[in-house]
């Protein structure tokens, strides 16, 4: 299970290992209720969070219950009981990512023993802390399922997860799987569609394919330090959120300039980023696409129209429904972990070791 920066609900899904590969068994994507979404947006809009504040662990304890009722409503519909299920991998949601900051800090909320206890199955979260402890980053973590489902022998590979952020994976023959997070996927859309049509998504990228790109703004966003910053990073919504945009528009002098037009050049910041990065990285035989942002029609355009003679395709062509392939990862992480076997994120996130991801919560 996970939700992503988008913050928009939970995807779960059951996998079965038996081939070594997930096999989807079923399903489901459940948003937050209102009350729950309202507190997170509060409290992450707070900043930096104070661990020891009764509110955070109030809402780790009440995405605990949240997530554990996803769990059990999709074990019961798919007709299965909790003694089938070997394990739950449980991303929770991300509500503070610093790994730069010293002590590094990467916070998700739902936790895990309230998760073992209401669905009786042994639960892993908090994936992200050995990681930073062992030097790295914490993210992205999707490279390490993409190497699983998506290496060739004969061709490099490239896999972008468009979720609230962009990740990318660079799959090479014969070499170490790398990753990182090139910067906003979605996030900025959303925010900005809400802000002015009132919607939670710009459906099939719709509005902002209907606007025209302002250069001087997009060259303004594309000065953003992170951007030039090498592999390993990654970034969040504590950088890419509405001060940053509202600062690159007084920057641009664009602050008058029409909201479609705004809309437009994000979506070209997004396509930017990913191709120029993965250019700098080599390039690829083709660019696999998964999460939401794969349905962004406008969105897969503008990145074809950069990146010319390189396919541009959802990981479903290869195999891998888009909507899942990053709660599979969990399902996977999971497993890993409950099997003891560590995992090794050095050439993703730049830890200095294979670690143990992710702590084990027994009923």
């Amino acid at each position: 299970m996970i939700s992503g920066t988008s913050r928009d609900g939970v995807d779960a899904v059951i996998a079965d290992f038996e081939t070594g590969k997930p096999e989807l068994l079923n399903a489901s994507c459940t948003p937050y209720p209102d009350a729950l979404r309202e507190r997170l947006d509060r409290f992450m809009a707070a900043g930096k969070p104070d661990l020891s504040d009764p509110e955070c662990g109030d809402l780790d304890i009440k995405f605990g219950h949240f997530f554990a009722r996803i769990a059990n409503d999709l074990i019961q519909a798919t007709g299965l009981e909790s003694r089938d299920i070997r394990g739950i991998g449980s991303h929770g949601q991300t509500a503070w990512h610093a790994p730069d900051d010293e002590p590094p800090m990467s916070l998700q909320l739902g936790r895990g023993n309230v998760i073992a206890n209401v669905t009786r199955v042994p639960t892993v979260t908090n994936f992200r802390t050995a990681d930073l402890l062992a030097g790295g980053q914490g993210a992205p973590l999707a490279p390490l399922l993409h190497r699983e489902l998506f290496a060739s022998d004969d061709e490099t590979r490239a896999v972008l997860n468009l979720g609230g952020i962009a990740n990318l994976t660079l799959l090479a023959p014969g070499e170490p799987v790398r990753g990182w997070d090139t910067g906003p996927a979605s996030c900025l859309l959303d925010l900005w569609i809400h802000r002015h049509r009132g919607r939670a998504y710009d459906d099939g990228g719709a509005w902002g394919a209907s606007g025209t790109v302002l250069p001087g703004l997009l060259a303004s966003m594309l000065e953003e330090p992170y951007f030039h910053l090498p592999a390993p990073k990654s970034t969040g919504l504590e950088l890419f959120n509405a001060d940053w945009l509202q600062k690159q528009l007084v920057q641009a002098d664009a602050t008058s300039a029409t909201a479609v037009d705004i809309q437009a050049t994000l979506a070209e910041l997004t396509a930017n980023t990913v191709t120029d990065s993965l250019r700098l990285a080599g390039g690829a035989s083709e660019l696999l696409v998964c999460g939401g942002g794969v349905h962004n029609v406008d969105l897969m355009r503008r990145m074809a129209a950069l990146l010319g003679n390189t396919p541009v395709r959802s990981t479903a062509e290869r195999g891998a429904h888009p909507d899942w392939v990053e709660a599979n990862l969990f399902a996977w992480l999971a497993r890993e972990r409950l099997a003891n076997r560590k995992v090794d994120t050095t050439g993703i996130t730049g830890a200095n070791a294979p670690v143990l991801l992710g702590d084990i919560a027994t009923p």
